[in-house]
């Protein structure tokens, strides 16, 4: 990985990451593309409407379906997908501790069962990197403990301690693979976990941030925990990692999260929330979120967005998505996902300016003056 700092403002960072697919400008939100594609798209809507630089792919439901070994074999998810850029895929220990009602986890791994067949399964730091090899993602994020909140600080202290050796075996693991010349064009980022507490995260970053990983995530939040406590979170753990990588903050969030949290010195972000919300129909704009359902929206023929550039916006009306949803078509998923994945990378983008021109605290003050009206 090719890593470098183009600007700062404040705390907020503008990045660039190169991987082997795609050269990537941060801030960087990422489309969940859960199964290997992002719900409702297809390959060519990303590259027409969307234009990702990456995607995030989930490790545990393409382990268990259609298999790490199927999609080795035919090309690896670059082509398995078609999408042609980066994949960043997660280890799968978060899925196998909610999706499963049966879970274990021991000092050697996650023992689970299938959510789709409820057969048994073993997830060890090592074995979650042989899923992600065959995978061929871009960017691997390795197992780690976590802890759903809010917890005792006996359950934190051995989440971080797991999660600590955890690291360790992988990052010997993989390394020795690439000494062998494999996976060679895959980076791997280490998970910082301990809840909201101060000094479990602290303890995590040091330990963490010292080992050679390519890049560090912020995981364990977004799980129930007040969005004040997130952002002090952030804002505390930031300052023990490496300025020179990556920082990924996990599974957040709202259009609010992300400049807050970009502020705070994130680079990375996923969430299924502008897709799930999308199909639902909760719409994101520049003054807040509509749900497109109401009642008032049936003789609105004004776009989502005046303010959007999207397919959606400059074609369709409010009116006829308002149709589409109430008639049950499927199509208004697809519309309604591509201007909400578009609204995000826009928001992220127009981030990455305001920074690049020190003007970052005028756009946060303007992005939050629009919802206000």
């Amino acid at each position: 990985m090719d890593f470098q700092i183009d600007k700062k403002d404040g705390k907020a960072r503008a990045c660039t990451i190169r991987t082997a697919h795609s050269t990537i400008h941060t801030p960087v939100f990422m489309p969940v593309g859960t199964v290997g594609a992002v719900k409702a798209l297809d390959a060519t809507d990303l590259a027409t409407f969307i234009k990702p630089s990456i995607i995030l792919g989930n490790t545990y439901h393409l382990y268990l379906r259609p298999g790490d070994n199927v999609i080795a074999k035919l090309g690896k998810l670059h082509n398995f997908t078609q999408f042609p850029k980066s994949f960043l895929t997660d280890s799968g220990g978060f899925q196998a501790f909610s999706l499963s009602d049966n879970v274990k986890i021991d000092e050697g791994g996650i023992h689970f069962k299938s959510h789709i067949d409820g057969s048994s399964h073993y997830f060890t730091p090592t074995k979650v990197l042989d899923i992600q090899y065959n995978l061929g993602s871009d960017i691997m994020m390795i197992l780690d403990d976590l802890v759903a909140l809010p917890a005792t600080k006996e359950r934190l202290k051995a989440s971080i301690e797991r999660t600590t050796r955890w690291a360790e075996e992988s990052i010997e693991y993989h390394r020795a693979n690439q000494k062998k010349g494999k996976a060679l064009t895959q980076d791997i980022f280490a998970i910082i976990q301990g809840g909201t507490d101060k000094f479990f995260r602290e303890k995590s970053a040091k330990e963490l941030c010292a080992l050679d990983y390519d890049g560090f995530a912020i995981g364990g939040l977004s799980v129930g925990e007040s969005n004040k406590d997130m952002y002090e979170t952030v804002e505390w753990t930031t300052q023990f990692m490496p300025d020179d990588k990556p920082r990924y903050l996990m599974g957040v969030g709202t259009p609010e999260d992300l400049v807050e949290n970009v502020s705070r010195g994130i680079d990375m972000f996923d969430c299924v929330m502008p897709t799930r919300n999308a199909r639902n129909g909760t719409l994101f704009t520049s003054y807040g979120k509509i749900n497109i359902k109401a009642a008032r929206f049936k003789e609105d023929n004004t776009p989502i967005d005046p303010e959007c550039g999207c397919m959606v916006c400059k074609t369709y009306s409010k009116a006829y998505l308002n149709h589409l949803f109430r008639a049950r078509e499927i199509t208004y998923f697809r519309l309604g996902t591509i201007h909400n994945l578009y609204y995000y990378l826009n928001l992220m983008e127009q981030m990455r300016k305001a920074i690049m021109n020190n003007s970052f605290e005028a756009f946060k003050k303007e992005f939050y003056q629009k919802r206000e009206s």
